[in-house]
């Protein structure tokens, strides 16, 4: 059932990949490690009839995606529908006897060279191609399992073992559904793991699963609309669709509604790789710099154990270690503008940290409108707590306060940097930049000679402490 995308979907192969991958191997990529022991994925969906001491995950998953048909569309329009999941396969190495027999061992050195016991995956396809939208379908495929050899030989062409790898043969039931909900098209998609027969054992119930499993589909005649930030007239529809071990987002180039990818982790519409990423590092959340660094400490007798557990981990090595300073530097990261997707964030050469990087910002000038009045540096208010996020606030409430700063956050945000006048420490405070943050919607401008110097306020925390 291995295949090719079908056409239009390549873009979002990288997406889908990486998806595919994630936990497949865990730094330091090496079979001795523990948590490379005791394997662990997204999107497991292990065999129904497993015993409980097999400890296998749940055999399905579904989810629901809205579509859109224009109203001068010829039909309904159609999904195609691709399954794509990794099928376990074990490489077991045996070592050949001076007798002829074999001997299944965990590693056997080959003129100089391990070659190690291990579980690999191979990748799946099922294309359950044009589904129509309308009605309801219900398809039934199987995986077949496997076995292939590999002869092992040492450097005078004498044969020391081989290795045997095994797959166990795998069905799956995909079924649709499409309705109506408030003019839109609600599908419903839900994948089954139904291998026959009782599995007992943690070992069999991973060879009879499918890991990593995720949906890819694609609509002609109609559009995907997100579910993250559905349109106005569609978001009670959207609040209808449920999920069940798989969330669709939009996948694809910005813009584009033609493709949904339902991935075992919850993703971001239209999803990227970071063009930093020199490749994959499996690694779960992975930081690319901070493991390429790790890989880089590793002595020559763990790297090459990692190269020896899987093809993947030794391109993971090969990557690394072949990577030049700028490459490195690179990983760094970079800083962009969030109110800007055309280009980076140009700090004109000062560091990010630096507030020279942002000529436009200036919080000891900059100033922000509350009730009609333009608060500044100097500027007195009251403060009127509204989130209570801090059981101090309490304290705060209808107490004077003297501006030190305006600022703006990433997200586009406002805060007001605030000494309290009625605060004996508040010069201290104010000398070592201690302050406390409010939004303007927490405080009420007051005139510039109110108070005097602020100690004639009234509700200071002196005679308000509650």
């Amino acid at each position: 059932m291995t295949g090719t995308t079908p056409a239009g979907l390549d873009p979002v192969r990288e997406i889908a990949d990486a998806v595919l991958y994630e936990g497949y191997l865990l730094y330091p990529y090496r079979a001795s490690s523990h948590k490379n022991q005791s394997r662990w994925q997204f999107g497991v969906l292990g065999p129904p009839s497993a015993t409980p001491a097999s400890f296998a995950e749940d055999p399905g998953m579904a989810m629901q995606c809205l579509l859109s048909v224009p109203a001068d569309a010829p039909g309904p329009g159609e999904v195609t529908v691709l399954l794509r999941f990794l099928q376990h396969q074990v490489r077991q190495v045996l070592r050949r006897e001076a007798d002829g027999t074999e001997s299944a061992v965990a590693r056997l050195d080959v003129s100089g060279h391990p070659v190690l016991t291990w579980d690999e995956a191979v990748e799946c396809e099922v294309d359950l191609g044009a589904v129509p939208l309308t009605g309801a379908t219900d398809q039934v495929r199987t995986v077949p399992g496997g076995e292939e050899s590999e002869d092992l030989t040492d450097a005078d062409g004498t044969a020391v073992g081989r290795i045997a790898r095994l797959r166990d043969p795998l069905t799956v039931r995909v079924r649709t559904r499409v309705e109506e909900d408030d003019g839109f098209l609600r599908l419903a998609v839900s994948v089954d793991n139904e291998h026959p027969g009782a599995v007992t054992g943690k070992d069999a119930a991973i060879h009879a699963s499918l890991i990593g499993a995720h949906l890819l589909l694609r609509a002609r005649g109609a559009s995907f609309l997100s579910l993250r930030e559905p349109p106005p007239e569609a978001a009670a529809a959207a609040a209808r669709c449920a999920q069940r071990r798989c969330w669709p987002v939009l996948a694809g180039a910005k813009g584009s509604a033609d493709t949904v990818l339902g991935a075992p982790i919850i993703l971001y519409d239209h999803p990227e790789i970071a063009e930093q990423s020199g490749g994959a590092l499996f690694d779960s959340t992975e930081i690319d710099e901070i493991l390429t660094l790790r890989v880089m400490t590793m002595t020559e007798r763990e790297k090459a154990e990692a190269r020896a557990t899987d093809p993947r981990a030794r391109e993971i090595i090969d990557r690394c270690d072949a990577m030049a300073p700028g490459q490195l530097q690179q990983l760094h990261g970079l800083l962009r503008d969030p109110g800007r997707e055309d280009a980076a964030f140009d700090t004109g050469g000062a560091p990010w940290w630096d507030p020279a990087a942002d000529a436009s910002v200036s919080p000891e000038s900059d100033g922000v409108l509350i009730d009609g009045v333009t608060v500044t540096k100097g500027s007195l208010v009251r403060v009127t707590p509204r989130r209570r996020a801090d059981a101090q606030d309490l304290f705060f409430a209808g107490q004077v306060a003297r501006v030190t700063a305006v600022l703006s956050d990433v997200d586009g945000g406002t805060h007001v940097a605030l000494v309290l006048v009625d605060d004996p420490a508040a010069d201290l405070h104010d000398w070592y930049g201690r302050y406390f943050y409010f939004t303007p919607d927490e405080l009420e401008p007051l005139p510039a000679d109110f108070g005097g110097d602020g100690t004639d306020a009234p509700q200071s925390r002196k005679e308000n402490p509650s």
